[in-house]
């Protein structure tokens, strides 16, 4: 009983202390020994200087609808959700704790398993000497003050924090895999290959544990792809998050064979052929969401290696408007895509967004009077109103022979996913030239040097230049980490960069130092950098004439094009990439 009272002490939870108002839309209230009660819209007004405006917009809001107060707010715009986690913190008598700077030891992760800090909303931080710090996102929750009131320690310090960073830290925190995990290195250790190799098609066999911890970690992390990569004397899992590739998981050697087969068993693949490159797909449910798995096997000097692609189901399709283009190069491409016919192409490498560029298009100009239709390799998202077809190669549909079935189908917008070879690219074209609008990817460094691809795979340059109405170049850059951003003085390399693509004249630069919320990367999520090229009738006839990329390059900007380069040190201008970041990922030569 004596412990019990020393926990509730340290959590303020003595009684007659705190009251929670009845209903759906309470807040909670501190009372001390009688005084008046203080309530939030105070705390905001007295020491944030919140509107009664503001106030009572929200109360109405709150009356009308439900909802808690500080949401409404946070939604509504008045506040953001720090003042918020500051407010309540006053109005509870809790401190306050930034997450992306406090990282969680190992024992206090231990003390609190990941089901039950998901169902409350907390995160454990330090555990020392009996004591234990958490941070927790709604500090007036009966349910969560009764259950760290039974955590067997003999102290509990509650720190207030904003729910979206609570749930930050739960999938940052609470890894299902890494490098130490004992469970992974023990079976490896102890198992014989036989042994493993029975279990591979037992249902709770620790190698399908492992492959489904890979994915769904994956997914938590934010991770595009899953790399999992033979080397001498071990197997390197890596994970590959906003275009950068980091390790997750190291195994033995011996490992890599069962690993590689389970994949394997998962995509519908052939686990006796190891020399052959292979490819396949699957299809599983985490976490309530669909996700879609493509598989690609192939064989280096050290053992046979796996790439799985993750296609979240879950995620919305962006708007044209949402992609990031600044106004005018929006305006530009957004009256080329609204031409009646001819063709447009999306350039770039491999993960540079060229597909989340063709389907805000195809979103676009999708209307009930016009037929749609694509070939795509595999279909990534489906759009409810729009034909899709999907490469089948077993039953002889490639994107050549998927284009000739799509345009006796009476089309009139087409999406063909890739030009890869001359024959898609000449059907592609008289597709385009007889009265279609038709919208492809193509793999080039620059939108300039794209119309020299489609030469370079036979087409002829007059019938390039009749058929194109628009080439848009794109990469995609990381965005600074809002969490850790930071001034700090960029190299005369850098500098030389920034002035030669023409950056306009900046005194302080920013770049992340590093945190929890960005892996210590300092970088966060990615937006896109583009080029968009109108093909012109005076670029046409440069084509026609043989000139060279460089000069429908700088034709093309004299006519209002701004490189990829330009626009990248725009998005340094405003904090929003790093000059590194640019030169790392944008083509600038």
């Amino acid at each position: 009983m004596k412990k019990r009272q020393r926990q509730s002490t340290a959590l303020g939870l003595e009684q007659g202390e705190l009251q929670v108002q009845a209903g759906p839309a309470a807040e909670v209230t501190r009372t001390i020994e009688g005084d008046d009660r203080l309530r939030l819209g105070e705390v905001l007004a007295s020491e944030h200087g919140l509107a009664s405006e503001d106030i009572w917009n929200a109360l109405n809001h709150q009356v009308e609808s439900g909802g808690r107060l500080g949401a409404i707010l946070v939604e509504q715009g008045a506040i953001d959700p720090i003042v918020l986690n500051q407010a309540l913190a006053t109005q509870l008598g809790l401190p306050t704790v930034d997450l992306r700077r406090e990282r969680p030891t190992a024992a206090a992760l231990a003390l609190i398993p990941e089901v039950m800090a998901r169902h409350h909303h907390v995160i454990p931080l330090r555990l020392v000497d009996g004591t234990i710090d958490v941070a927790v996102a709604d500090g007036a929750d009966p349910a969560v003050r009764e259950y760290l009131a039974r955590l067997r320690v003999d102290v509990v310090n509650v720190f207030l924090a904003p729910p979206a960073d609570v749930e930050t830290a739960l999938r940052t925190h609470y890894r299902l895999i890494s490098a130490d995990d004992r469970q992974i290195q023990e079976f490896w250790a102890n198992a014989a290959p036989e042994e493993v190799i029975e279990e591979i098609g037992v249902s709770d066999a620790p190698i399908i544990q492992l492959v489904n911890k890979m994915i769904r970690q994956a997914l938590r992390d934010r991770a595009s792809d899953i790399h999992v990569e033979p080397t001498e004397g071990r197997i390197r899992v890596r994970f590959r998050v906003d275009g950068a590739l980091r390790e997750v998981l190291s195994l033995p050697a011996s490992a890599g064979p069962e690993l590689v087969s389970r994949i394997k068993i998962m995509a519908d693949m052939d686990i006796v052929e190891r020399r052959r490159p292979q490819d396949g797909q699957f299809q599983m449910t985490i976490d309530g969401a669909g996700l879609d798995v493509r598989v690609s096997t192939g064989a280096t000097i050290w053992g046979e290696t796996a790439v799985l692609r993750l296609l979240d189901k879950s995620r919305s399709i962006l708007e044209l408007s949402e992609l990031g283009m600044p106004a005018d190069t929006h305006d530009r491409y957004q009256s080329i895509v609204s031409k009646p016919y001819g063709m447009i192409i999306c350039s770039g490498p491999t993960g540079s967004g060229k597909t989340t560029t063709l389907y805000a298009t195809l979103g676009n100009v999708s209307r009930s009077d016009v037929n749609v239709m694509t070939i795509e390799d595999p279909v990534e998202y489906v759009f409810p109103a729009i034909n899709q077809m999907q490469i089948n190669l077993q039953a002889d549909v490639t994107f050549a022979s998927g284009l000739k079935l799509i345009l006796r189908q009476d089309p009139d917008i087409i999406l063909v996913g890739e030009i890869r070879d001359e024959e898609t690219a000449s059907i592609a074209v008289h597709a385009a030239l007889t009265g279609h609008l038709v919208m492809t990817s193509l793999h080039a460094t620059d939108a300039s040097a794209a119309l020299y691809r489609l030469l370079d795979m036979g087409v002829e340059s007059f019938l390039v230049a009749s058929s194109l109405v628009g080439v848009v170049g794109q990469r995609l850059v990381r965005k600074i980490c809002p969490s850790c951003a930071a001034p700090y003085k960029p190299s005369a390399s850098d500098m030389r960069w920034y002035d030669y693509l023409g950056g306009p004249t900046k005194k302080v630069f920013l770049r992340g130092a590093g945190c929890n919320y960005c892996s210590d990367t300092g970088f966060r999520e990615r937006v896109g950098v583009y080029e968009v090229l109108e093909v012109t009738e005076e670029i046409g006839q440069l084509l026609v004439a043989g000139a060279t990329p460089h000069d429908v390059r700088d034709l093309a900007t004299k006519q209002g094009m701004r490189t990829m380069g330009a626009e990248a040190m725009n998005l340094v201008a405003n904090d929003v990439t790093t000059i590194d970041e640019v030169i790392r990922n944008v083509y600038v030569a």
